[in-house]
């Protein structure tokens, strides 16, 4: 029997695997035909269920022959029961079409999912859209590693970032243009930058979980503003949904870098956000008592774990008329870096800089961000909607520099050689304090049956940096060996007190006009009119007060010897060291502290023709800007106030050709101009870091002419293919750049100029695939720039025997272009158990990252890859957990100069390599974040 039971039972099981089956399908937008990702698809009386994949398919493996029910649900649309035959041999593949059970109010629809927060829809605005851009959706941004806009920036195509000293991205330059030539947009208005010096705006300062997705124009129409030769960002932040929904997340972790060593930070509970000059007065003689002990009360130690935390909440009411959406976002990490770097000097008539010191400098930084968003829209019928939205964003780093450099004294940097060095150690505490603030009052209209359309805005923004009581002090010793000795503070005003801030305050109205003409079948004409006005006032301010140490008695000199105190000896802290300012009523009479404004009026024509094929754009822009300084303390300067007034007319035209439903190509040309910063034309002089900057008042504004060609191809719901090639030509570019002083030639400054015509030209393809449950995503840009600009050599006169300066035209890449840049993504997505998988990888090629007033010595920023990594966990209830690693192969910034100096050969630490001499590695570490995130639909 037993015997008989196992011959039967196989034989049983193998008829019932003959007489089961397979269903594959597809689950589609019925208005668009897009495949719906996540859906849930249940084969009715079987317990069978599975949720579509990444490109809308489902399989079903296993399925008895005859009459079979499949039900498919999905947010947001209405449920479908569906009835097929299933036959023991291969089935057709199933097709199931989904229809929207979203609420209309007459022609306004109101819908979560088209705000762009999911790939769906970030690709279709990306489809529709007039200008040339790319769009990262908001949940792309909540599954990604990325906590900042800064970091989700380097996934675009075509766009690299620039890292601050922790390691995370701050700036993005776009196709090879500096950060300088964007501008950054919150819901398409303009806003302010609190940086000291540029108009560009710190990325890094809004948390990436407040935006519903992030927008990258790549080319301009004319109702934008036209100083965008790069392009521009737009933040689009969290909108009404129409349903009650909340999503919060916390998370904590560390970085790396302080599993090796510690975190060192300084009291600034007694910091003063105002110099003893403001507080008391311009006549006012300030002591060691004014100045709080806090900035160098040091303390050492590990630094707590990082907490990261955000929320949102919307709903929307009376009939889903009135929109309301509350989000909040807080972040407080401990970051830092360990750096090496080389100082060197051309001298002679060598072609090449000699090292001729070493510094070791360590980064400890706590940065708290804060970031609020508030929205309310108020739908009166289909004709009027008005809206009101306040962001706010508070960026606070307190930061801690130790450094140690060596000078050796044959003026070339080797420890093999033997001699005595020069030691300096340097500390800086600095606390910064960065924060935007945005309010806008916007309404949209329609009238004469929606022919006719009007948008208007009223907006009020701010933009204050604020870096109080920045505190340095300096020491110095002799090394002998590994003997250090006459460890003091330096002879003159060893200790600074500095305190700068600066604000921008935008007043700004808006107007846009269109009238539509319907012409010949389908076919219609849009005529666009409109403009703005904004008016710009920014305050800078700095102050620095100079401190010393008293000398004191050589114990036991007989003539009444003196000298600087000692550390170890007459001193044990800087804050047992009893100081005299040398300068008591401050140093504000200088020339960065000054007023500024920028007024801006625009207005602009242009038309849209679209039929079935073709769509055509154009039209110009006309921008009058009346921009200005006044130094409040001239302190002797030739041109204490100036100003700059011009008006730029800028046309522009944009072709799109539909190829088919889901292929077009989209051409563009368009002419944009970009501003001086206040910082670059105030004739100011300034030491900052390693050497003078000045400004420079004759500084002009450049132009460009911008072409773009892209074949966009959106095969599915969340897929596409872009495929474009890009020109610039830009008249007047900015670029910093070493200069001698005309009267003192040995003085070299740090300032802006003009330098004749640049070319920048390159290609760009964008690819998103999916595979069910795989997907994948990956750019790559090749950009090529030009530039001449003048450079320093040195020669012997022959008559003479004498060493002379001349200068050489030296052409090279735009400051911070990198030839080559690539992105790849892979993700995992199972929606049915709830995972979500993302590894990142961003190459940034070479690019200049300081340039240099000697030829062939610009610094270069070697080429790197930084490879991110997140995961999500999705459970019952819903909870998800979430990790988050960053620069996870501890990927450093290294700088070098193309060329080696034959004295650079004997240094120990090997710089020299490959024709190429290392000047600075910057390590940062990885870091890592475990979080819980709840979200209720």
């Amino acid at each position: 029997m037993n015997k008989f039971l196992q011959i039967i039972f196989p034989l049983l099981f193998c008829v019932t695997i003959a007489g089961a089956a397979k269903i594959k399908g597809h689950v589609y937008d019925k208005k668009s035909g897009e495949a719906l990702v996540g859906a849930t698809v249940v084969l009715e009386n079987t317990g069978k269920a599975t949720s579509t994949g990444l490109d809308g398919t489902f399989e079903f493996k296993g399925v008895p022959t005859g009459a079979a029910t499949i039900r498919v649900t999905y947010l947001t649309y209405k449920t479908v029961i569906q009835q097929l035959t299933v036959a023991d041999k291969d089935n057709d593949h199933v097709k199931i079409y989904m229809e929207s059970a979203s609420k209309d109010l007459g022609e306004v629809t109101v819908r979560a999912t088209a705000s762009g927060s999911n790939e769906r829809d970030a690709r279709r605005i990306e489809q529709n859209a007039t200008q040339v851009m790319n769009i990262v959706s908001g949940r792309s941004i909540e599954v990604s590693p990325d906590l900042t806009v800064a970091n989700v920036m380097q996934r675009v195509s075509g766009v690299s970032i620039e890292r601050n000293s922790n390691g995370d991205g701050q700036y993005a330059i776009l196709r090879g243009m500096d950060k300088r030539y964007n501008y950054t947009l919150v819901n398409g208005v303009k806003i302010p930058s609190p940086d000291n010096r540029y108009r560009y705006v710190p990325l890094d300062l809004f948390p990436s979980d407040l935006l519903d997705r992030l927008e990258v124009y790549k080319t301009l129409t004319p109702n934008l503003e036209g100083d965008a030769i790069g392009g521009a960002v737009n933040m689009v932040m969290k909108n009404a949904p129409d349903h009650f929904q909340i999503n919060a997340n916390i998370a904590t972790g560390y970085s790396q870098l302080f599993f090796d060593r510690n975190f060192t930070s300084y009291d600034a509970s007694g910091i003063n956000h105002k110099s003893p000059y403001d507080l008391n007065g311009s006549k006012y003689k300030a002591t060691q008592a004014d100045f709080s002990k806090g900035t160098f009360d040091y303390t050492s130690k590990k630094p707590a774990p990082n907490m990261v935390g955000s929320m949102s909440i919307g709903q929307r009411f009376f009939d889903s008329k009135l929109g309301v959406v509350l989000a909040g976002s807080y972040q407080n990490t401990y970051r830092g870096s360990n750096s090496t770097f080389y100082n060197s000097d051309v001298v002679g008539t060598d072609a090449y800089a000699k090292i001729t010191s070493q510094s070791y400098r360590q980064y400890s930084e706590q940065q708290k961000r804060l970031g609020l968003h508030g929205k309310l829209d108020y739908v009166f019928d289909s004709n009027n909607k008005i809206s009101l939205y306040n962001v706010y964003v508070n960026l606070k780093n307190q930061q801690l520099r130790d450094q140690v450099t060596t000078n050796y004294n044959n003026s070339v940097y080797s420890e093999s050689n033997g001699n005595n060095a020069e030691l300096v150690y340097s500390t800086r505490s600095r606390l910064t304090e960065q924060q935007i603030y945005n309010t806008t009052l916007h309404g949209d209209h329609k009238f004469f049956d929606g022919k006719f359309k009007v948008q208007w805005s009223g907006v009020y923004s701010t933009a204050k940096n604020d870096v109080p009581d920045n505190a340095s002090v300096n020491l110095n010793a002799l090394k002998t060996g590994d003997q250090i000795n006459k460890l003091s503070l330096v002879n003159t005003n060893p200790i600074e007190r500095r305190w700068e801030r600066n604000t921008d305050e935008d007043k700004a109205g808006y107007l846009d006009l269109t009238y539509t003409v319907k012409t010949a079948g389908d076919n219609k004409i849009d005529f666009m009119a409109g403009g703005l006005y904004r008016d710009k006032q920014r305050s800078s301010y700095l102050n620095k007060y100079n401190l010393y140490a008293p000398q004191v008695p050589v114990p036991g000199s007989a003539t009444g010897e003196t000298r600087s105190p000692l550390f170890g000896v007459d001193f044990q802290n800087y804050t047992d060291l009893n100081l005299e300012v040398s300068n008591q009523q401050g140093g504000v009479n200088n020339s960065l502290t000054y007023d500024a404004h920028e007024k801006t009026g625009a207005g602009y024509g242009m038309f849209k023709y679209t039929s079935n094929k073709l769509e055509v754009i154009a039209g110009a822009r006309v921008e009058h800007t009346d921009q200005g300084y006044n130094m409040l303390f001239p302190q002797g300067e030739t041109r204490p106030t100036g100003s700059q007034v011009y008006t730029d007319v800028l046309p522009s035209a944009t072709l799109k050709y539909h190829l088919t439903d889901k292929a077009q190509l989209h051409a563009s040309y368009y002419k944009a101009l970009n501003r001086p910063g206040f910082y670059e034309i105030v004739p100011s002089k300034i030491v900052n870091e390693e050497y003078e900057e000045r400004g420079n008042p004759d500084l002009k504004r450049a132009l460009a002419d911008n072409y773009d060609l892209r074949y966009e191809l959106f095969p599915g719901a969340s897929e596409q293919l872009l495929v474009g090639a890009f020109y610039k030509r830009i008249k007047d570019p900015i670029e910093f750049t070493f200069q001698s002083d005309a009267t003192r030639p040995q003085d070299i400054f740090y300032t802006p100029g003009n330098f004749g015509t640049a070319n920048n030209y390159g290609a760009e393809i964008d690819y998103i695939k999916f595979f069910n449950k795989i997907g994948i995503k990956a750019n790559y840009t090749y950009t090529h720039s030009r530039i001449t600009t003048p450079k320093k050599s040195r020669r012997i006169n022959e008559a003479t025997g004498d060493q002379e300066a001349f200068l050489v035209n030296q052409s090279r890449p735009l400051y911070g272009q990198s030839e080559h840049i690539a992105n790849v993504s892979l993700l995992y997505k199972d929606t049915k158990k709830g995972w979500d998988l993302q590894l990142a990888g961003a190459y940034t090629g070479p690019r200049i990252n300081t340039v240099s007033q000697f030829l062939n010595n610009d610094l270069w920023q070697k080429g790197f890859i930084q490879v991110d990594a997140s995961a999500e966990k999705r459970f019952k209830n819903n909870i998800s957990v979430f990790v988050k690693a960053g620069n996870i192969v501890n990927t450093p910034t290294k700088l070098y100069i193309k060329g080696t100096n034959p004295a650079n050969e004997t240094i120990k630490e090997k710089l020299v390599s490959n024709g190429q001499t290392l000047i600075r590695a910057d390590y940062y570490g990885q870091s890592y974040l475990l979080g819980v995130r709840y979200k209720f639909n």
